[in-house]
């Protein structure tokens, strides 16, 4: 027994001194295998035919190490429509395998930083990584204007370098940054389609965001299947109309009892600022059991939550997030993650659920 235990130290030394004698070696070949399959992964081209929802985003400004801010990935037939890119959600599509070049469009539910600060990411990655020939189109409320010309200026310097580096040939002079497609609603009308091209529909919805205004959800709608996305909004009879038996709500949710706790640590500390921050999100934002009573009324078949707040550092959280919607809503309810996949395939009912991280 004592020859058996001296034996198998001595292999175990002679495995770990192997190992550490060829680290380099085999470091170089596990690279090499990593990029080798990276490089071939085709998440898009293997998605089936009908919607198909990425969360490239789930949080919020508050700092979540989990979760990238506000953003959403609607792939259709090949296209890829961005709803929202808050910070480090470019960096999950790279992580998620979803090529920012196959952007067709960037659709913005309105202008808060958290909703838009991925925006000159986006854009560079699409062109230089993507060969596009053309800005990206950002398809917004009114006001879209000011904020890609601004983030035209800001990255035109960068544009040069990077036509420099690698010739016109490689980095096409005319797809660098975005182009504003604004839009706003006619008088009396609460809805507007904001793209119609192949088969694919997308509808743009007043929500109630104030003080901030426009602010919009929108409707996507291909081959019999749909998806909503709330924005951010308070809960509104609107976002359920919209939805209308949709298949997919992706609602926005805050929760107030956590929210009203931090606020209570926060004077505790003596951050009033802070303090008042935390009471005033409360007013413009919706709750996870009123985003289930909107899923109820809109008849969805399926509830997502994202833009969630506040962070939530432990799983052991998310059924404390949850209290309550189960009893306002008896379909599924999501608490969204980044990476998380969500396929509505053509002319079916069925909602196929996947993780891409």
């Amino acid at each position: 027994m004592k020859k058996l235990g001296m034996g198998l130290l001595i292999l175990l030394l002679l495995a770990a001194g192997t190992g550490i004698l060829f680290r380099e070696q085999i470091g170089g070949q596990l690279f090499a295998s990593a990029v080798e399959t990276g490089v071939a992964r085709d998440v898009i081209g293997g998605l089936p035919d009908g919607i198909n929802v990425v969360l490239c985003g789930s949080g919020s400004p508050l700092p979540d190490p989990s979760r990238a801010g506000p953003c959403s990935a609607v792939i259709i037939d090949g296209k890829m429509f961005i709803v929202d890119i808050g910070g480090g959600a470019v960096r999950n599509l790279g992580l998620i395998g979803l090529n920012p070049g196959a952007t067709e469009a960037l659709l913005l539910t309105h202008f808060h930083s958290d909703h838009i600060d991925g925006m000159g990411e986006l854009m560079m990655q699409r062109w230089a990584g993507g060969g596009r020939d053309a800005a990206l189109p950002v398809i917004a409320p009114e006001g879209v204007e000011a904020i890609v010309d601004g983030l035209n200026a800001a990255y035109a310097a960068d544009a040069q370098y990077r036509i420099a580096h690698h010739g016109e040939a490689t980095i096409l002079p005319t797809g660098k940054g975005g182009a504003a497609r604004p839009f706003s609603m006619p008088d009396g009308q609460a809805r507007l389609v904001v793209y119609d091209e192949d088969g694919i529909r997308i509808t743009a919805f007043a929500v109630d965001h104030k003080p901030i205004a426009p602010a919009v959800g929108y409707r996507f709608d291909y081959k019999g299947r749909s998806v909503v996305f709330s924005g951010d909004t308070v809960k509104l009879p609107a976002v359920a109309k919209a939805c209308n038996g949709c298949d997919l709500l992706v609602h926005e949710a805050l929760n107030a009892e956590m929210v009203g706790t931090m606020e209570k640590a926060f004077a505790k500390a003596g951050r009033e600022r802070m303090v008042k921050i935390m009471a005033d999100i409360q007013d413009y934002h919706t709750t996870p059991v009123e985003a289930a009573e909107t899923a109820r009324a809109g008849k969805a078949k399926m509830l997502v939550l994202s833009h969630i707040v506040p962070a939530l550092p432990l799983a052991y959280l998310d059924s404390y997030y949850l209290k309550g919607t189960a009893d306002a809503y008896d379909g599924p309810v999501i608490l969204g993650q980044d990476g998380m996949l969500f396929s509505l395939p053509a002319n079916k009912d069925s909602i196929e659920r996947g993780d891409l991280l």
